[in-house]
C-alpha cells in the first residue's frame, strides 16, 4: 500500500472583506495596554500587553558590577535577559534559555545601549530582566517597550524611550503589529524598535522577503504604530508620577 504523503493546509488570514482574523484593518494595532511600577522590589518596572502578548520587565540597578570583571571604567555594564516563560506558549517549553532567548537578548540589549546614558554611572551595571509571561506574536518588540518603560521607572537617563513593533506580509499585503498566526504563517516578519522622539531606528530585523519599496511601506507603517504605543508609554509614566505627587502632596 503506498505511503500517502501529509499535505500542510495553510489559513487564509484574511477575510473577504479585507480584514484581518482578528477584526483589525491592516494598519491597526491591537488593543495596548501599559502599566508602570508593577513590582514593588524592582528599582523600575512595566507590564506591556499587545493584544494576547503579555510580557513583564524589571529593571535593577545602577549598582555595583558583580562579577567586577565585567565592570567598564568608563560606563555601567547593560545586562538583558529576555526569557519565555514555560506556561507562556500552548507548546512546551523548557525553562533553560534557548537560541533564540540569548539572541533577542543580546539584540534588545544593543538597542537600548544607544539610548541610556550609560556613561554617568562608570564601573557599575545595569539588570534588566524581560519575562514573557504569554506569547501570541510580537513578543521581542513588546519586550522592548516593556525594558524601555521600566528603565525611565528606574530613573535611568535616556536619550529617548524605544518603542517597537513588528509589521508583516500577509497575502501580499503589510500588516501592523502581527499575531503569532501571522506570524507563522505570513511571509514576512519586520520587528522594528524606533525611538521617535529623535528619529532614530534602534532596532530592525527581517525575516522572509521585502522588496525596497515594501520596506519603506513597512517602516512606515511602523512608525505610525509606534506615534500611538509611545503615547501611551508617557501617559502610563505621567500617571505613575503624578498620583506619588499628590500623595506626597
Amino acid at each position: 500500500m503506498a505511503e500517502v504523503e501529509a499535505v500542510s493546509i495553510k489559513p487564509r488570514l484574511l477575510r473577504e472583506d479585507g480584514t484581518r482574523l482578528d477584526g483589525r484593518r491592516l494598519d491597526e494595532l491591537r488593543p495596548v495596554k501599559i502599566k508602570v511600577g508593577v513590582l514593588k522590589n524592582a528599582n523600575g518596572s512595566a507590564l506591556v500587553e499587545y493584544g494576547g502578548t503579555k510580557v513583564l520587565a524589571a529593571v535593577f540597578g545602577p549598582r555595583e558590577a558583580l562579577p567586577r570583571h565585567i565592570a567598564l571604567p568608563d560606563r555601567a555594564t547593560l545586562r538583558v535577559r529576555y526569557h519565555m516563560a514555560p506556561f507562556s506558549t500552548s507548546e512546551r517549553k523548557s525553562p533553560a534559555p534557548s537560541r533564540r532567548e540569548i539572541e533577542l537578548s543580546k539584540v534588545i540589549r544593543e538597542a537600548l545601549e544607544s539610548v541610556v546614558f550609560s556613561e554617568q554611572f562608570p564601573r557599575t551595571s545595569i539588570d534588566i530582566f524581560i519575562e514573557v509571561l504569554q506569547a501570541d506574536g510580537g513578543t521581542r518588540t513588546a519586550g522592548l517597550t516593556a525594558a524601555s518603560v521600566a528603565l525611565a521607572d528606574a530613573g535611568i537617563p535616556m536619550k529617548d524611550l524605544v518603542i517597537g513593533v513588528a509589521v508583516g506580509k500577509i497575502e501580499g499585503n503589510l500588516v501592523l503589529d502581527i499575531s503569532e498566526l501571522e506570524d507563522e504563517y505570513g511571509e514576512a516578519d519586520l520587528p522594528l524598535g524606533i525611538a521617535p522622539n529623535i528619529g532614530e531606528i534602534v532596532l530592525l530585523q527581517l525575516n522572509g522577503v521585502l522588496t525596497p519599496e515594501e520596506l519603506k511601506a513597512g517602516i512606515e507603517l511602523a512608525w505610525k504604530g509606534v506615534d500611538s504605543i509611545y503615547k501611551i508609554a508617557k501617559e502610563a509614566l505621567y500617571a505613575k508620577y503624578i498620583k506619588a505627587f499628590e500623595e506626597v502632596k
